[in-house]
């Protein structure tokens, strides 16, 4: 399946920069092919293994010659601007001078391999580059392989694969998203901190922008027919195909006639197609006359408010958040959006962390209760076991779960949340047939609207992450590594009926390490910062964590094992044996990368 570029701003590529040398009449020349093909190995490999989240092929750009000096150093970096480079990878086999050749742009994140072998020194240009880097403070990531290799061995081994993978797939991430937006659909959604959009955050950590939308457009849109009435008789044929209404659970005298129940689908269909195109524009718009509403907003996450200024008297945002989170509508298979419930950007920005480093549709959750092995035990007189034996948190929320959570997407025959370009239409069936829509409790949403209904089936690995702004420190980041959990169905319905069961479930047991916030389950639910988390498939810490440095955001606690870690090189000079310190020492140190 091929992919797309929906946003504006062609797709960052891949520098490679071999550096050499730079002595002539018999040293340089005697390493020009090796160095030059290991630049096109490094070439080969990314690109075989990488693609961007829309499904677009990754692509690297080679320098030119091989980089000896200032002067080869200076057409590189015209070139890699010409050619939109967003990350930059040095690599040798030799001694080359160290801050004559280094990529000075403070903006890119750079790393260097330097090859290990004993006939160049290829590791002594590492060192001496990574402390160039050090002292003119861009801080650079340090790849040198284990195991000594034969000056003619031009493979890339398997450790310096997955450091060149780690490094890549984060420096991608960070270039994708400078100069995007976040798109807020309306203001603070009931108190909640995270709707709070701090455009100083967006700007110099993330290099993003900031746009900003007023519900009231979604009624104006509405009422004035703005939007593609082709897509939408489309839409609400496939929803009234595949989007089976669950239970209404509310009381008999509250409950909406028929009528307002189909009207109620009509407008969230049309909310969908409006929150689409506001954040990334619609030629058909244009078509039908309206040229400044096609351009939509450039925005890679948004959020919508909803609560309570919309909610009051509109459907519910649950079905269009749920949407457009997942990978595949009435247009078919396609990349899944970030949108945020309740407008928290800041667990839209985990969201889209996951997105970029993944490919995959993310999970937006409230963290809603622990459940202890003993109030289990209490309550459906059954116990918890396998990977839930020592306490389950339950991830519950009445907006924007994606369906690829419910499990029912497989890859090696089993459950799993996979890129767009990996799904089938079977599975997307497959999602749609395990969910219903419950019509939203008026207690909550006196509007109305749908919420979609169903357990996240199947043990996963995945990955929940959250960040969190604090006065005076600025944003940190939690992680949490674990697995969905399968409940046996006798606990489920007794735990899932004490909350609302027409919401989206799904269990989660975090990774547990025995210390600090990760002793116990309780203390993982004790310690995690806000009342939202974002879960992505796989265990993707060790990326989230080299993402974060890369970005200065310090990581508040996470319980990924020490050899995923990997940092730039110069995070060591702020201690060695207390990591999150240095961690935090470093970030303050150099400050967010967009911010000086």
């Amino acid at each position: 399946m091929t992919g797309t570029n929906r946003l504006q701003g062609r797709m960052p590529k891949i520098g490679i920069r071999p550096t050499i040398d730079g002595r002539r009449n018999g040293v340089r020349e005697s390493l020009e092919d090796q160095t030059m093909d290991m630049a096109k190995s490094v070439k080969e490999f990314l690109e075989m293994n990488l693609r961007h989240p829309n499904g677009l092929p990754v692509e690297c750009v080679i320098a030119d010659t091989t980089i000896g000096g200032v002067a080869e150093s200076a057409k590189c970096a015209d070139k890699f601007a010409a050619e939109g480079v967003g990350v930059s990878i040095t690599v040798t086999r030799c001694w080359c001078y160290g801050t004559e050749t280094l990529d000075m742009d403070p903006s890119t994140p750079k790393a260097v391999w330097g090859f290990n072998g004993t006939e160049r020194p290829g590791a002594v240009y590492l060192a001496a580059a990574l402390a160039g880097y050090d002292q003119i403070g861009i801080p650079a990531f340090g790849i040198y392989g284990k195991d000594v290799q034969d000056a003619e061995d031009t493979t890339i081994p398997e450790d310096v694969k997955e450091k060149l993978l780690q490094f890549t797939k984060a420096g991608l991430a960070v270039a994708n998203m400078k100069g995007k937006s976040y798109l807020s659909l309306g203001s603070v959604s009931m108190g909640i901190a995270g709707s709070v959009v701090n455009p100083a955050f967006f700007k110099d950590y993330l290099g993003m922008r900031n746009e900003y939308v007023d519900m009231s457009e979604f009624i104006r849109r509405i009422d004035n027919k703005i939007y593609d009435p082709v897509e939408y008789e489309k839409a609400i044929k496939w929803v009234k195909e595949n989007c089976v209404e669950g239970e209404d659970r509310n009381d008999k005298e509250l409950i909406h006639t028929r009528e307002q129940k189909d009207q109620e689908w009509e407008t969230v269909v049309k909310m969908t197609l409006i929150a689409k195109d506001l954040m990334v524009g619609n030629p058909r718009l244009a078509e039908l006359g309206y040229i400044e509403e096609s351009c939509g907003h450039n925005a890679i996450a948004g959020g919508f408010q909803g609560q309570r200024q919309w909610t009051d008297f509109m459907p519910n945002g649950d079905f269009m958040e749920t949407i457009l989170n997942s990978s595949f509508d009435w247009n078919g298979i396609r990349e899944a959006f970030v949108f945020a419930t309740e407008n928290d950007c800041l667990n839209a920005v985990p969201m889209l962390f996951g997105h970029l480093l993944t490919g995959t549709a993310q999970i937006f959750s409230d963290v809603r209760t622990y459940w202890s092995p003993d109030s289990v035990k209490r309550v459906t007189g059954k116990e918890l076991s396998g990977k839930g034996a020592n306490g389950i948190i339950h991830l519950i929320n009445s907006g924007s779960t994606t369906l690829d959570a419910t499990g029912q997407q497989s890859r090696d025959g089993k459950p799993a949340m996979k890129p767009f370009w990996e799904i089938t239409e079977d599975e997307t069936k497959k999602c749609l047939d395990v969910t219903t829509w419950g019509p939203a409790s008026l207690g909550y949403f006196r509007g109305g609207g749908y919420s979609s209904t169903f357990k996240t089936d199947g043990e996963m690995p995945v990955t929940m992450a959250r960040v969190n702004m604090i006065k005076g420190l600025g944003p940190v980041l939690q992680i949490a590594e674990g697995y969905t959990i399968d409940l046996d169905k006798d606990i489920h319905d007794v735990l899932n009926m004490r909350t609302d069961p027409t919401w989206p479930t799904t269990w989660f047991a975090p990774n547990l390490t025995g210390k600090g916030a990760f002793k116990d389950v309780y203390s993982v639910m004790n310690n995690w910062g806000a009342n939202h988390g974002a879960i992505s498939y796989g265990h993707i810490g060790g990326d989230l964590i080299t993402l974060a440095s890369m970005l200065r955001i310090p990581v508040a606690m996470h319980n990924v094992p020490e050899e995923r870690i990997f940092r730039p090189k110069t995070w060591g000079a702020f201690g060695l044996d207390d990591l999150q310190g240095a961690d935090y020492r470093a970030c303050n140190n150099f400050g967010p990368v967009y911010g000086k």
